[in-house]
């Protein structure tokens, strides 16, 4: 049996701990468990399901100091930002228990007093659910919880960077006395994965990237079942010679370099008008050159470091590559020199040419292009110039405007303005290989059903 160790990027990639890799017996032993488990938990109803579940929503509020601690070891997330991240975790967990039974209720859709008809929803079965490192709590929470209320049983991998994280939230599982099988937990890495999702299953939710979400999705498609895919991104701005520059120049900033670029859904293509180009560009300098980079652990640092040295490796190649195509370094694109770890500082580029990986690929960390256009025509194509489409962002007073763009950029969430589609009560999901399926909303519950039609005469 193998061993994961978890390693502190923030700390020179010190050893913080290590978990057992799960072995082939076990992954099958787990999956046979949820298979008898599942018809129990699925008769015990969304009520009663939810009313097991509500526990570990009050530990969590009791506990959040300790994973928020534990993420900034493995995650290297600064501590406050944490903090923050559990507290807005917290309205969707929230939201999860108290809207599950409304959703997933029986719904009538016809009735003519000779006979009813009826949507029932009901749990797929056994879902396996993949998910990144990234928001260590928020991918369990947002993977695990809906399933299980949906009544489906749950086999859980989380990822190779934040095991001890993964370890702890099978705990406070465990804590919960559900009934064997209902939900159970794999480590290890993506080999482990894949012998996961080879076993008897009948879904796979899987968040990560499109690489590895395209592979489940073949893995899926000869097993003929359903697939959740929440996968990469390369969201745009466009923002217009309209704008008001200070009004929101922050959020622009916060979209891209919140946990040090490592989101999916992160602003990573800055179009601006020209007659806009140079002063949006001076002011997000002046803000990313203000920016504490430090230790995580430490309440003052505003940047941590990115998750691991690979991480760091693929970012930095990735802006070379820029570089050496004729990208314009406005900030940032060098390691500090007086951290140790897998730090990077906020990295601004602009010259950018349609050839460079920074345009095609998905960049994962603390560098933002910023690119300059002229009609509304050139801004829209240069959006959905990419094979991505999860989000993007509009900037502009013209309320026509705004709405006619959104019409024409393929992506999954549009936030025009100062408006933030961050709800639980939205769906969340995208275009293209941004992803397939939606999580979130009624519409996520509903993803995890087989949906049956019941006509009573």
């Amino acid at each position: 049996m193998g061993i994961l160790i978890s390693t502190n990027p923030a700390k020179n990639y010190e050893v913080i701990g290590s978990v057992n890799v799960s072995s082939a017996k076990e992954i099958k032993e787990k999956i046979a468990a949820a298979q008898k488990a599942k018809p129990l938990w699925k008769e015990l109803g969304v009520k009663k399901r939810v009313q097991t579940l509500r526990p570990l929503y009050n530990e969590l509020l009791k506990r959040k100091k300790e994973i928020a601690l534990l993420t900034t070891r493995e995650i290297g997330t600064p501590i406050n930002n944490v903090l923050a991240d559990l507290a807005w975790d917290q309205t969707y967990f929230k939201w999860f228990l108290d809207n599950g039974e409304i959703y997933l209720s029986d719904e009538i859709t016809y009735k003519d007093g000779k006979q009813t008809h009826k949507i029932v929803y009901e749990p797929t079965g056994v879902a396996v659910v993949i998910v990144p490192w990234n928001f260590p709590w928020a991918n369990f929470l947002w993977g695990v919880i809906p399933n299980l209320i949906a009544g489906n049983t749950v086999v859980f991998k989380h990822s190779e960077e934040c095991p001890l994280s993964g370890k702890l939230f099978e705990e406070m599982m465990n804590r919960l006395g559900l009934l064997k099988g209902v939900f159970s937990e794999i480590y290890g890495d993506g080999r482990v994965g894949d012998q996961l999702v080879q076993e008897n299953i009948e879904l796979i939710w899987f968040t990560g990237s499109s690489k590895i979400g395209k592979h489940l999705y073949e893995i899926a498609g000869k097993k003929f079942i359903k697939a959740v895919l929440e996968m990469g991104g390369s969201n745009p701005a466009i923002v217009f010679e309209d704008v008001n520059i200070e009004k929101v120049v922050n959020k622009i900033y916060t979209k891209r370099f919140q946990n040090c670029g490592q989101a999916c859904d992160a602003l990573k293509r800055l179009l601006v008008h020209k007659s806009l180009f140079h002063e949006v560009s001076q002011k997000l300098k002046k803000i990313a050159e203000s920016v504490i980079v430090g230790d995580p652990e430490d309440e003052k640092t505003q940047m941590g470091p990115l998750v691991a040295k690979r991480q760091l490796d693929l970012l930095e190649s990735q802006v070379d590559d820029a570089v050496q195509k004729g990208a314009r370094v406005i900030t940032g694109g060098k390691r500090p020199k007086n951290l140790k770890g897998a730090y990077y500082p906020p990295t601004i580029l602009t010259n950018i040419k349609k050839g460079m990986k920074v345009w095609k690929e998905e960049v994962f960390g603390p560098v933002l292009i910023i690119v300059p256009f002229e009609t509304e025509k050139e801004a829209i194509t240069l959006a959905n110039d990419t094979k991505y489409g999860l989000g993007a962002y509009i900037f502009s007073q013209d309320k026509k405007r705004t709405e006619r763009v959104a019409s024409k950029l393929n992506a999954g969430a549009i936030d025009i303005n100062m408006a933030d589609h961050w709800l639980a009560c939205n769906p969340f999901g995208g275009y293209k290989e941004s992803g397939m399926g939606r999580e979130h909303g009624a519409i996520g519950f509903r993803e995890l059903c087989q949906v049956k039609v019941v006509a009573i005469g």
